[in-house]
């Protein structure tokens, strides 16, 4: 802050919204030794803020050199001293001392770099390095003769240094002479203005104030003693009045710096000549020996260009008669590539989200070398650069940025190395890890372990059965990977998802909710969604086809002849003269179950002639087993059993009336005596009223048997049964597609009364209707 309150800022070039700011820094100066707490300057005026926005996104202050000496408040957005400020301290007696930070923004990342000039005050007072000096001057001097004493030194710069030196009190014999040659070079003398004369004097004492040009001025002073002297009158001269050396910082101890050499007109005692140190800084004297007889100075410990870039030391010669002469030494140290890079992390953001755009800033670090030159000259790099890269921003800073799309389920965690390297000989190198973590996003839907998945039950289950599972998983973390299923529509979300299928909405178990019926419900497909937990959810789904097993729960149903108690039991007719292996009728059977559980043997139970008939173990076929005869009696009851092969196997009985009708039993009739034909003409009158009766009651036994058959096909149809006359043709077709019917045929029986006989007529087998498993039909005449 400048006087009159006025703000001395060069350049504030602020993008807001950007995360990175581009300019010259704001400058401020401010006095040293202000208290803590004083203000220096309103910096969130001059960098654009509103005091609001200071708070609102994280601002403070940033030193790369890790000691703050100012601190923000951010209520108010004034810029304060932190700590009470020692430009002497902190500069020495550098003509500029600038402390150099940032003003750091982290949301969103934003920085203005800062340079507050720190002026001096007049807070030192010139010392001496010796409160009493003597001289032995001999009386032989003459006016204008010099003297040199070691200068008054001043921590303070400019014009609060040291501007003029007086003798206090004022004599008649000495004056002060004060020159200056090149930086921190005063050479100060006293002037002898008028002989001496030991007789009359032979010691003076004064004082010699050196003064300050600060407001108020401060001053110093040094007792000055002189010792005239009856002899002596040549003093040192040294070769050079100012020597210079060049010595490299890590030169070893006890190195050999310079001689300086100094020499008498005198001899004896007078010319004999001794090196001391005379003054200079207190570290450069400790750093330093010189050797009183040769003059060599060497060093007594390791010098350290960073810290002091130049030592500045006063050797005196003096010789045995007390006459004395001065010149500077001045030792450059030459930096050597002795410490590496450092590496200063600013901000650091982890984890990241891995949908992050490529160029999302990461860290902001910042790079410094305490060598100078090339020494200093810091290249930053990565070891890898496919993820991250490096981008410059202000002076020696870098900002750590993607440069690519981050994949979490690839690579959760990268390592980021990054290498300063100076450009010294050898280089020396730095690194510095960052561990980014990269955060999951809902970017993976579930994926089954199958493309589809096929289950089985057995029908008549029992309910709420588990019957298998289904399994997804998700490539994502946390919640974004927690699956959950469920059973959706298989067409749409019109369509209401299936309501005897569930699914465990965790562990992904299929359940059959109720009992199923093979011969109602043969599979069942449904659709079943695994969705994760993310935001917005995503999902997969997968096909789920479920076979019911077949049970043997359905016993063969007899088609014909009927097994209705209600109805009269079927009557077949064998005339007379039927031969072994004629056909006598057909036991007609389906079963509703599948497979080898529908395969239908049929056997004959029970026979009022059990020698008489044959069942076809396989067509059900009843045959003749012989021929008929007179002593076999006229009405025949037969019991077939139909069974299928199911484990226990069920079966069905249907039952037979089989009439043999008579007429021709034995091949020749008994020859009848002449007298017999008198009767023939009653005995045929006998037989053709019995004809008429049995035809009668056989007709009547059909109507009978056609109309129960009737009745029981509207029964099925309107009552609750349980099969359907569209289920009886499919399950004659799929008893003929097992086996059980090897062909399917139309039936057609023909009675007549004139001949007594009736026969079956098969007709040609209807194999397209067998192929189509459409249905099986028969027809009665």
């Amino acid at each position: 802050r400048l006087p009159g309150g006025r703000r001395q800022v060069l350049c504030l070039w602020a993008l807001l919204g950007v995360p990175r700011v581009r300019c010259e820094p704001i400058r401020y100066s401010v006095a040293e030794e202000g208290e803590s707490g004083s203000v220096v300057a309103d910096v969130a005026e001059d960098a654009g803020l509103a005091p609001a926005q200071l708070s609102a996104r994280r601002a403070r202050i940033a030193s790369p050199a890790g000691r703050q000496h100012f601190r923000l408040e951010r209520g108010s957005g004034r810029l304060v001293v932190a700590e009470r400020l020692d430009r002497e301290e902190m500069c020495g007696r550098s003509r500029t001392c600038t402390l150099a930070f940032e003003l750091l923004l982290a949301d969103p990342l934003q920085f203005f770099p800062i340079e507050v000039s720190v002026e001096d005050i007049n807070d030192h007072s010139p010392v001496f390095p010796d409160e009493r000096v003597t001289f032995k001057i001999p009386e032989t001097s003459d006016p204008g003769s010099r003297f040199p004493v070691d200068a008054a030194q001043d921590l303070d710069i400019g014009s609060n240094d040291i501007q003029a030196y007086s003798i206090y009190p004022e004599n008649e014999f000495f004056s002060v002479s004060s020159q200056t040659h090149g930086e921190s070079n005063n050479v100060l003398q006293l002037v002898l203005q008028q002989p001496l004369d030991r007789e009359e004097q032979s010691e003076l004492d004064f004082t010699l104030v050196a003064t300050d040009g600060g407001s108020p001025p401060r001053s110093g002073s040094t007792q000055i003693h002189i010792t005239v002297l009856d002899v002596n009158d040549n003093a040192p001269i040294f070769t050079q009045t100012v020597y210079i050396a060049h010595v490299l910082e890590n030169a070893p101890e006890g190195s050999k710096v310079l001689r300086v050499v100094a020499n008498d007109a005198d001899v004896g005692i007078n010319g004999n000549i001794s090196y001391q140190f005379s003054q200079g800084v207190v570290q450069s004297q400790s750093a330093f020996i010189i050797d009183p007889s040769s003059g060599e100075i060497h060093i007594t410990k390791p010098l350290d260009f960073e810290n002091v870039q130049k030592h500045e030391l006063s050797v005196r010669a003096v010789d045995g008669g007390g006459l004395s002469a001065l010149c500077k030494v001045l030792v450059e140290v030459m930096d050597v590539n002795d410490n590496a890079p450092e590496i200063v992390v600013s901000s650091f953001s982890s984890p990241i989200p891995e949908n992050a755009a490529p160029g999302t800033v990461v860290a902001l670090l910042a790079v410094r070398d305490q060598d100078s030159g090339v020494n200093g000259e810091i290249t930053c790099a990565l070891e890898d650069q496919r993820s991250f890269s490096l981008r410059p921003a202000f002076k020696n800073y870098y900002e750590l940025v993607t440069v690519s799309t981050l994949d979490r389920e690839e690579r959760a965690q990268h390592m980021v190395v990054v290498t300063a390297a100076d450009a010294g000989s050898p280089p020396l190198t730095s690194t510095h890890t960052f561990s980014v973590d990269i955060s999951d996003v809902n970017d993976n839907a579930p994926v089954f372990n199958q493309t589809s998945y096929t289950m089985y039950v057995h029908e008549n289950n029992a309910p709420a059965l588990l019957v298998g599972a289904v399994k997804a998983t998700d490539a994502d973390a946390g919640p974004n990977a927690k699956v959950s299923y469920s059973v959706v529509p298989a067409r749409g979300p019109e369509e209401e998802p299936c309501s005897c299928v569930s699914v465990n909405s965790e562990s992904g178990g299929v359940f059959v909710l109720r009992p199923l019926d093979y011969e109602q419900l043969r599979q069942l497909e449904v659709v079943v969604s695994a969705a994760d937990a993310g935001s917005p959810p995503l999902s997969s789904s997968v096909s789920v086809r479920l076979l019911v097993v077949d049970e043997n729960d359905n016993a063969p149903l007899v088609l014909h002849p009927s097994a209705q108690d209600s109805s009269p039991p079927s009557s077949e007719l064998v005339p007379a003269g039927a031969e072994a292996g004629d056909l006598v009728s057909k036991v007609v059977a389906v079963d509703a179950d599948s497979g080898q559980n529908s395969w239908l043997s049929y056997q004959l139970l029970r026979a009022t002639e059990p020698g008489l008939f044959a069942v076809g173990a396989q067509s059900g076929e009843v045959r003749l087993r012989r021929p008929p005869t007179e002593r076999d009696a006229a009405k025949q009851k037969l019991v077939v059993l139909v069974r299928d092969n199911g484990r226990p196997p069920l079966s069905a009985t249907a039952a037979l009336s089989v009439l043999l009708v008579p007429g021709s039993w034995d091949a020749q009739l008994p020859q009848q005596s002449p007298a017999a034909g008198e009767d023939d003409g009653s005995l045929t009158t006998s037989l053709i009223i019995a004809l008429v009766f049995v035809s009668l009651l056989f007709l009547l036994s059909a109507a009978a048997f056609v109309a129960c058959k009737v009745c029981k096909r509207k029964e099925l149809s309107s009552g609750p049964v349980l099969y359907g006359a569209s289920s009886v043709q499919s399950y004659v077709a799929d008893g003929a597609a097992a086996g059980t019917l090897p062909h399917a045929y139309c039936y057609e029986v023909s009675l007549t009364t004139g001949s007594g006989n009736s026969e079956f007529k098969f007709l040609k087998p209807v194999l397209p209707i067998l192929q189509q498993r459409d249905s099986s039909f028969m027809h009665v005449n």
